[in-house]
């Protein structure tokens, strides 16, 4: 997914200030809940994409919903609605987390399959790979999609490798039709 630089600008502010005051660490969790809360509720996105609702009416709103995060992570939200840029609020705590995980050197692994893997068909498709650098922390997010027909598609950072039987048959299908 690209990040609006909206986003980006307003994550990379936040990251400044919250270095410079100590607290990245804890509004990393307070940017993780903003972000699952949004992404979770297609009536929330609606509703801060909505140009007719009055942006003090989200204010309070926003407030409500997250009143026991801590007072950095509110101003950000307030600010946001101010400016107008309610709708990118979840890219903006999406792209913080970005940040703080990649200054924290925590690679971003996506491993998609056809159907739910084991703990150990897991570490065994991680090990087998030269993309991913074991010396670091890494975060693996599973996504099923059973369209992939079986294997597996490991994306790290910006490289993927497709083991897929989807993609195989694909091959041999163009194969054919070329000779």
């Amino acid at each position: 997914m690209l990040t609006s630089k909206v986003a980006k600008r307003y994550a990379q502010g936040l990251l400044s200030f919250t270095q410079d005051s100590g607290n990245t660490e804890a509004v990393f969790a307070e940017m993780g809940d903003v972000a699952k809360t949004i992404a979770n509720s297609r009536e929330l996105q609606n509703f801060f994409a909505s140009p007719i609702i009055d942006g003090k009416k989200k204010q309070s709103i926003a407030a409500e919903i997250f009143k026991g995060f801590s007072p950095v992570t509110k101003n950000l939200i307030t600010l946001i609605i101010k400016q107008g840029r309610e709708s990118q609020m979840q890219n903006v705590a999406q792209e913080f987390i970005n940040k703080v995980n990649e200054m924290n050197g925590v690679q971003r692994i996506t491993l998609t399959s056809a159907a739910p893997l084991t703990d150990e068909n897991q570490k065994n498709i991680l090990k087998a790979t030269d993309l991913i650098n074991h010396d670091n922390k890494f975060d693996v997010k599973t996504v099923i999609d059973s369209s992939l027909l079986g294997g597996y598609i490991l994306r790290v950072g910006d490289q993927q490798i497709d083991a897929s039987v989807r993609s195989k048959l694909s091959k041999l299908k163009k194969e054919f039709q070329l000779n």
